[in-house]
């Protein structure tokens, strides 16, 4: 066999190098344990997620069903009603804001009486509200224990009742009287003569 004599210029080819296996067993472990990272980082979020929508969730179950009911467990919107009731019962008394308390009395005749035929009663009128009332003796009637009913005569008693604003909290006495001799069974108060009427049984 000849020796043949490379010719010039010819340069003799490359030779690729091996591909090691035990690089290729580096780079798929070095894939496994990114892989694990991300695995382990997606179970931590959803341990976590999981644990805020438990802890949300909560809010709706026993604990905020008792906070709703307020701490004693009752109804919180029973509690306000009930609650607000017994401060309108304490705002104004159970027997009315205007309270009238009548007595028979004597008549006692002033220059303006024609004669003595006259009946009297001693009226109190109290006022339990807020806001101011007036008084008048027009403001009231007389009714006997007939049925009739008897309109105040102005003026013909000494100790007429006063025309006045009664403010919250005050109270008048004076005599409201009737034309005529009759046995008087309760006074009729009215407040502006349109108003509420109040009642007071003569003792």
């Amino acid at each position: 066999m000849s020796y043949q004599q490379p010719q010039p210029g010819w340069v003799p080819p490359r030779q690729q190098p091996r591909k090691s296996r035990a690089g290729k067993i580096v780079g798929f472990s070095c894939l496994g344990v990114v892989g694990l990272v991300i695995v382990f980082a997606i179970g931590s979020a959803a341990l976590l997620g999981g644990g805020e929508d438990s802890s949300s969730a909560s809010g709706t179950g026993p604990a905020a069903a008792k906070s709703a009911t307020g701490p004693g467990g009752g109804d919180s919107t029973a509690s306000a009603d009930s609650a607000e009731a017994d401060e309108s019962a304490t705002e104004e008394p159970a027997d009315g804001p205007v309270k009238v308390v009548a007595r028979r009395t004597a008549f006692e005749g002033s220059a303006l009486a024609e004669g003595t035929d006259y009946t009297s009663v001693r009226v109190t009128i109290t006022n339990n509200g807020t806001e101011a009332i007036g008084v008048n003796p027009l403001y009231f009637s007389i009714t006997a224990t007939d049925g009739s009913r008897h309109m105040a005569e102005l003026a013909v008693d000494e100790n007429q009742i006063a025309t006045v604003a009664l403010a919250p909290g005050e109270n008048l006495t004076g005599t409201v009287t009737g034309k005529g001799t009759f046995a008087p069974e309760y006074v009729t108060y009215t407040d502006g003569l349109l108003g509420d009427s109040v009642r007071g049984d003569v003792s």
